[in-house]
């Protein structure tokens, strides 16, 4: 059951949100929970003045550098004057103050956020199901393509170092977060960290670019409607993100990864190879060092589902239940080092 009294102190909320949007109609809201948020927490607020969407961090003690509202907002309102499509952000929090944590509210944007099935009626005809594809590849070329300096985010992030720092920033985090020792994951780790790459020119990094963080237009399945959780945001190698979408693209008869959705292993999506390719095309990057990604996307995305599972466990998901992850994070650390040609 979702404490909306605690999470959103609505005698709190509606007054702040009627002055920063100057309409007296957000004094007093309903919300909603939305299912599907596995780290900060995502609210659909309703009023008579409309809709909007709130984003909190979950209860309770929060590990260092994540769930950063202030920077989840300032990316998407530097990037608000781009090509690449975000909600915009209609009131932010950088203190605690409001919910006693700090928080944002954007606009609710008309879209389909697609996970494991397909809307009703949409993007039947494999033909537009590989515009979907096309979309989000071309989404993420757009954004790699920034000059962070030219929207003001030139501190936004350190590049020098980039991969170096990520490595030993996750396997802190997994450290903090797991409940036993992962032989497989610190392994992959140390792998990791003594295979590093050279990091193309930096770029704006999303962090967790994948399909179900994306809205796409109703009308238009070849159109992305807007990016959403900019949580992990930041200057730095933009393979990073390549890396994550394509082990978040599961093709028909790959098994299921938990948490991950598997829609694109229907007919019509492109396999993995189409949305490398096309990258290299939009961009000019060399993606030959791509095998070394995918491996950093799998122990990324293993420490992400012990932090959630963690949380889960501790109360501070608002209710939501992720069950136990401690295979499949040895599953993941495993597929990583096999990527990594080190098992």
């Amino acid at each position: 059951m979702t404490d909306v009294e605690s999470l959103l102190h609505p005698a709190r909320l509606g007054p702040a949100l009627a002055t920063a949007t100057a309409d007296h109609r957000w004094a007093t809201f309903d919300a909603r929970l939305i299912a599907g948020g596995k780290s900060n927490l995502t609210f659909e607020l309703t009023s008579a003045a409309g809709e909007l969407i709130l984003r909190r961090p979950p209860q309770g003690p929060l590990l260092p550098s994540a769930h950063d509202m202030a920077r989840e907002a300032r990316v998407q309102r530097a990037l608000a004057q781009t090509s690449v499509p975000v909600a915009s952000v209609v009131y932010a929090e950088t203190a605690a103050q409001t919910l006693d944590t700090p928080f944002y509210a954007m606009e609710k944007v008309a879209g389909h956020a697609i996970r494991d099935t397909m809307p009703t009626g949409y993007a039947t005809a494999p033909a537009d199901r590989h515009k979907i594809a096309d979309a989000l590849i071309d989404t993420l070329a757009d954004l790699h393509s920034i000059q962070p300096a030219a929207i003001g985010l030139d501190d936004y992030g350190r590049p020098e170092g980039f991969l170096a720092r990520q490595v030993a920033r996750w396997r802190k985090q997994s450290l903090a977060s797991r409940s036993r020792d992962v032989p497989a994951l610190d392994a992959l780790a140390t792998a990791l960290a003594a295979d590093l790459p050279a990091s193309p020119p930096p770029g704006i990094v999303h962090g967790d670019f994948r399909l179900d963080n994306c809205l796409m237009d109703p009308a238009h399945p070849g159109r992305v409607a807007a990016v959403l959780d900019w949580e992990l945001s930041t200057v730095g190698d933009p393979l990073t993100d390549l890396g994550l979408l394509l082990f978040y693209w599961p093709q028909h008869g790959e098994p299921n990864i938990p948490l991950v959705p598997t829609v694109t292993t229907q007919e019509g999506f492109p396999p993995r190879s189409h949305l490398l390719s096309r990258y290299a095309e939009r961009t000019g990057r060399d993606v030959s060092a791509v095998p070394f990604y995918e491996a950093f996307a799998r122990f990324k995305f293993a420490v992400i589902i012990q932090g959630v599972a963690a949380r889960s466990a501790a109360g501070m998901m608002a209710g939501q239940d992720f069950g136990e992850v401690e295979s499949d994070v040895i599953m993941l650390a495993e597929a990583g080092l096999d990527a990594l040609g080190a098992a």
